[in-house]
Order: C-alpha cells, then structure tokens, then sequence
C-alpha cells in the first residue's frame, strides 16, 4: 500500500488476545494475556509500532489465593461513559490442580483519564445465565444499548464454549434475554477443541459484524464471522448469519500460524481498518500450546469486498 505504514509485526511480543483500543486523546491503548497470567497490563502510544517499547503499566495484580488468583486471561480495555473497564477471566485458587480451568468472567474500573497511572477498582464477577466456565468478554453500544458478547460452556451443549449476547444495565451487569449466537458446528471449528470464543465486533455498511476464533489455541486456530442487520433485533439469534467457512487461518507462506483473538482499530490517519490478532511463527511443537508463550501481537489492514463485508486477507499481507 503506497504511502502506507508497514507495521513492524510483531507489534507486541508475547502478548496473546491482543485488544486494542484508539481512544479521542489520539493514543492506542493494548492490553493482552500476560505470560504467567498473573497480572493486568496496559500499553499506550500514538503509533501502532510504537507499543512494544511505549507506555506500560501493571495496572491490577491476581489475588493471592480465592477467586481472581489464577489463569489471567484476555483482558480488553474499554471507555464507556466516561469511564476505563477492563474485562478479563480468571480462575480460581479453589479449583482442584485437575480442573483449573473453571474462568468466570470479571471487570475492573478506572474512573482517572489516564488508565495507566489511575486507581483501578474491582467491580466483580459478571453474572450470566448458566453458572459455568466462561471468558473473552466484549462490549459495543448499538442504539443507545451497551451489549456484552462472551464465550461460555453450557453443560447441556457438546463442546468447550459458545457465544453468547446479552444487553447490559451497566457496564458490570447483565440484564434481560441471553441469545445464544454460535456453537462449534463446522469440522473447523472442532479441531483440538469444540470452541467458539474471542468474539470482536465491528459496525460497518448496515451491519453489525462480530468475528470471533475456534479451534485449539495451536497452528489451528483461526477465525470465523457472524453478521446482522444493524436494524434487527440482535437478541434474535435468526438476525444472525454465520459464515460457513474460516475467515482468516494460518499461513505457512508466511509463518503466522493459528491467528485469531482478534480486535478491530483504526490506522494512525484514520483512513483504514485494522485487525489486530495473535498468531505464532511456527507449529506447536509439543506439549500444551497454552503453556508456550510465542503468541505474538500482530497488525494488518484490510478492505471491504462489494457486497459490504470485510475481506481480511492473509495473515502476514498489509
């Protein structure tokens, strides 16, 4: 792309679940699962290129023991109504060694401008309709309405996780209908693991569009799409069309493999969409892709096809 910044992908070492948010003060702010999971971090700059060595903090540490003291996972930032949230998923000390992933989902506010050196205050678990494992929680405003989206197991369903979508009463609390969106049906969808989860949402030519990856986190992981018409009822699960194949997957080409957990952003002069997603430089080689820390935070325009949906390309294309 002529008189384009080429991002120096990786944008950020390390950091799987990458969220990044463009806020009206013109800094990018990321957070990611941290090796270890063990704490929240925050990055900010005016560049995309500039958060690996930018701005950062440790902005919320695990519990030493109880709820909210293992597994850290896929924190995003978000300003809503004056206020910085953050919400991540987290296990809990309790758990036996033998079933440690039982994350329930929580949120974190700042109510300082500056998310980096603000105080930062637990608001606690968010609640849902099914108390069971769940995570990857987002939120997007669609007609005066805060909506949340998130991952989540429902015993009585086959499978690791779901999407879900529910409006909110306020930005740590749920209220009214809970629509069940997708389940891993597709072959790919199910490889490794049944998982639907990592949703993002992007409004864009009368449609609300949310991606989101299936799969185990390996070279396999990848990323389906959901759309609807943005004047549909959204808690109607029939507005909602779901793409019967991949929308963005490994390259070997060019060594990005498993991408996904993606966020949406806009390029420093606002003229282009971005995609934000992990992806690792080769296969797993052995063990649990969970424990190896080579996700990395990658970035990449994209474009629109005619009929108005996102064309995301390949990994590794600018």
């Amino acid at each position: 792309m002529t008189n384009k910044t080429l991002y120096n992908n990786p944008i950020v070492l390390e950091r799987a679940d990458p969220w990044v948010y463009k806020h009206t003060d013109g800094y990018y702010y990321f957070t990611g699962s941290v090796p270890g999971y063990q704490e929240i971090e925050v990055r900010r700059a005016k560049t995309l290129n500039e958060l690996e060595t930018g701005e950062k903090a440790s902005v919320w540490h695990a519990h030493e023991e109880g709820e909210m003291s293992r597994l850290i996972w896929a924190p995003e930032i978000h300003f809503i109504d004056g206020a910085w949230y953050i919400y991540f998923a987290a296990s809990s000390s309790n758990e036996p060694k033998n079933n440690i992933h039982q994350h329930r989902m929580f949120v974190i506010e700042c109510k300082d401008d500056n998310p980096l050196t603000g105080d930062w205050v637990e608001k606690g678990q968010v609640k849902t309709h099914i108390n069971s494992f769940c995570l990857d929680a987002t939120t997007f405003t669609h007609e005066n309405e805060l909506y949340y989206v998130w991952g989540q197991k429902d015993p009585a369903i086959p499978g690791n996780s779901n999407l879900y979508l529910s409006k909110m009463e306020n930005p740590w609390t749920l209220k009214g209908h809970t629509t069940l969106l997708t389940i891993p049906e597709y072959d790919w969808e199910r490889i490794g693991f049944l998982v639907n989860e990592g949703p993002a949402v992007l409004k864009r030519n009368g449609k609300i569009f949310i991606t989101y990856s299936a799969n185990a986190t390996d070279e396999n992981y990848l990323m389906g799409m959901l759309s609807a018409d943005e004047d549909s009822d959204l808690l109607d699960g029939y507005s909602w069309k779901k793409s019967q194949k991949p929308v963005f997957e490994s390259s070997e080409e060019n060594s990005l493999f498993g991408p996904g957990h993606n966020s949406f952003t806009r390029s420093e002069d606002d003229q282009d969409d971005v995609l934000i997603y992990h992806a690792r430089p080769e296969k797993n080689k052995n063990g649990d892709p969970l424990d190896n820390p080579n996700r990395h935070a990658n970035a990449q325009r994209f474009n629109w096809d005619e009929s108005g949906f996102p064309n995301f390309g390949v990994p590794g294309e600018y």
